[in-house]
């Protein structure tokens, strides 16, 4: 018998998946030609690819961004343990909880990484270009990608609730 996530990694692994909206919006703002701050050279070279190539790059970043971070639900529900049956070649079948915990682990320490890491020091970085967002411009960016910050940690925790409720 599968037993089921406690409450606190249910509402965890849905939080997951919203970490990601906010920064994925702002994207795609940048993406339709909406101005979100930028100017000089990095206006110029935004502008000479959005609308255009540029913007399918963002939709689909921000789309990757959105489905890696729903694939933490599958760490709450059932299909996170047998595969959905409409699945070719694996319907109906197990899944091994390595399948799962393996990548999860690598995933949230990677995002960890990178996001804490930009918070601590590469965003400043960023951020003191003169032609990237500032005053209220920036406030926006920085509050849309801030959750991002949580991705990771909550994603990791959940992992852990995973294997503890596999191995049991």
């Amino acid at each position: 018998m599968i037993d089921t996530a406690p409450r606190w990694a249910d509402r965890a692994a849905r939080l997951t998946v919203l970490t990601t909206v906010p920064s994925g919006l702002w994207r795609l703002a940048l993406g339709v030609g909406i101005p979100v701050g930028f100017s000089g050279d990095l206006k110029r070279m935004f502008d000479s690819h959005m609308p255009g190539w540029g913007t399918a790059y963002v939709i689909a970043l921000s789309a990757l961004a959105e489905a890696l971070a729903f694939l933490t639900v599958g760490l709450v529900r059932p299909w996170g343990r047998v595969a959905p049956r409409w699945l070719p070649w694996f319907g109906g079948r197990r899944i091994h909880p390595l399948a799962a915990v393996i990548p999860a682990a690598l995933g949230a320490a990677a995002v960890t990484l990178i996001t804490w890491s930009a918070a601590l020091g590469g965003w400043e970085h960023n951020m003191s270009n003169p032609d990237s967002p500032h005053g209220t411009a920036g406030v926006i960016m920085t509050l849309c990608y801030a959750p991002l910050l949580l991705w990771g940690p909550l994603l990791g925790a959940v992992t852990v609730d995973f294997l503890r409720r596999s191995r049991a």
